[in-house]
C-alpha cells in the first residue's frame, strides 16, 4: 500500500475517531507512516521507541546511524499537543538532534529546534492531516520524514530551507503595516494616481490631486492614532501637510523664495516651474544631479525626454509637462504634497535648506 493510500484510511479513521489514545496515534498512525516511508521499523536501533534523554523519555527517536538520534517524534493524544512543544525542544537540545516532530495523529509539527526564535517561529510547518489537500499531506511526510531524504541530510536541508522562507514571509507580515503607514504619510504619485483614476471610473467625474492625496493621509491619521503631523507655518490647522513660511517671510498666496529673491505666481506649480528655472539658471550641472537620483516608482520628475516623466502613461505628456528654458522636460501631474517633496528633492541635490534657502507657499 502507497503513502496516499494510508493517507486517505488514517484520516477516516481520526473523522471516525479511532484513535482514542497515545498508543493508538503511535501504533495505528506514527509507525504506519513510518513504514510506508521506508524507516525499518521493526529495528529499535534505528526506530526506537521511549529513546531516554536525561532521564525522560521521547516517544520515538529516528537514528542514523543506528543508535544516533536524527529526529525526535513525540505523541500526544488527539487534540493535546498543546504546550508540548517545550517539552520536545527540552529533549533536542539535550542531545542536538536536528529535526523534531510533534503530533496527535492528526495535527503534526516539524521544528528546527537549533533554529532562532520562539517556539512557534522555529516551527517549520504544521501539517492537519484532515484539513490539508492530499498531495500536500503526501509532499510534506515525504519532505520531512523519508527515511532516504533524513539519512542524507537532505530532509533537514528542505527544512531550514522551508525556515528561512517561513522568516522571510513573517518579516514581511511584519514590515507591511510599516511600509503602508509610510507611503500614507508620504503619498507617493503612483498612489495618488491610481486612487484618483479609480474615483473617476466609479462615479465619472476626476478629482483633483490634492484632493486624493489629502485623502490617503487622512487614512494615517484613522488607522495610525500616533503619527507624526506636520503642520503649516503660520496656520492652526490645513488640509495639505505642506509646511511653508511665516507670512511675514514670504508673500502671501503660491509664491516662491529663493536665496531671498522673491518670486509670486498663480498656482502650484507655476512655483514648481519657477523653481527649477532657477536652479537650472544658477547651476548648469543642477539637472543632470537632479535626474540621478531616485524618483517615483516609474516616473521621473525631470527628465531629458518628456517620454521618460510618465512611462506607460502617453495621455499625461500633453498637459502635464513643461520644458523647461535648458531643455529638461518637468512633470507636473502631481498634487502640491508631491510638489512640496520634489521641491525638497531638489534642495538636498543644491545642498540648499528648505525654510531658510527657499522658501515655499503653495496657495
Amino acid at each position: 500500500m502507497e503513502l496516499r493510500d494510508h493517507i486517505v484510511q488514517i484520516r477516516d479513521g481520526l473523522t471516525t475517531g479511532s484513535f482514542p489514545n497515545e498508543a493508538s496515534v503511535s501504533q495505528g498512525i506514527v509507525l504506519r507512516f513510518l513504514q510506508s516511508l521506508h524507516w525499518p521499523i521493526f529495528d529499535s536501533t534505528v526506530v526506537c521507541p521511549e529513546y531516554s534523554v536525561g532521564g525522560r523519555r521521547v516517544d520515538f527517536a529516528l537514528c542514523h546511524p543506528p543508535g544516533k538520534a536524527l529526529v525526535f517524534i513525540e505523541v500526544k493524544n488527539i487534540g493535546k499537543d498543546e504546550g508540548a512543544d517545550r517539552q520536545l525542544f527540552e529533549y533536542a537540545f539535550h542531545v542536538g538532534v536536528p529535526l523534531a516532530v510533534l503530533t496527535d495523529g492528526r495535527q503534526w509539527s516539524f521544528y528546527l529546534p537549533g533554529e532562532q526564535g520562539s517556539y512557534d517561529e522555529r516551527r517549520v510547518y504544521r501539517l492537519d492531516l484532515v484539513d490539508r489537500d492530499l498531495d500536500e499531506c503526501e509532499k510534506r511526510l515525504q519532505r520531512y520524514l523519508n527515511f532516504s531524504a533524513c539519512c542524507s541530510g537532505t530532509a533537514v536541508e528542505s527544512a531550514k530551507e522551508d525556515y528561512r522562507d517561513q522568516t522571510k514571509k513573517r518579516q514581511i507580515q511584519q514590515t507591511l503595516p510599516q511600509a503602508w503607514a509610510r507611503l500614507i504619510k508620504e503619498p507617493d504619485e503612483l498612489l495618488v494616481e491610481l486612487l484618483t483614476n479609480e474615483v473617476e471610473s466609479l462615479c465619472g467625474y476626476k478629482p483633483d490631486l490634492d484632493i486624493v492625496a489629502s485623502f490617503v493621509r487622512g487614512q494615517e491619521a484613522t488607522h495610525t492614532p500616533q503619527a507624526e503631523t506636520y503642520p503649516l507655518h503660520g496656520h492652526s490647522s490645513s488640509t495639505f501637510a505642506i509646511p511653508v513660511a511665516t507670512p511675514n517671510q514670504i508673500p502671501h498666496g503660491p509664491a516662491l523664495v529663493l536665496k531671498g529673491r522673491q518670486f509670486q505666481e498663480t498656482n502650484a506649480r507655476k512655483v514648481l516651474i519657477k523653481f527649477f528655472e532657477e536652479m537650472c539658471s544658477m547651476d548648469p550641472g543642477f539637472p543632470q544631479r537632479f535626474a540621478a537620483i531616485k524618483h517615483g516608482h516609474k516616473r521621473r520628475y525631470l527628465a531629458q525626454r518628456k517620454e521618460d516623466l510618465y512611462p506607460g502613461h502617453p495621455d499625461l505628456w500633453i498637459g502635464n509637462s513643461y520644458q523647461l528654458k535648458s531643455g529638461w522636460w518637468l512633470g507636473l501631474h502631481y498634487s502640491k504634497a508631491s510638489i512640496l517633496k520634489i521641491i525638497r528633492m531638489a534642495c538636498d541635490v543644491a545642498k540648499l535648506t528648505f525654510d531658510r534657502d527657499v522658501k515655499v507657499d503653495l496657495g
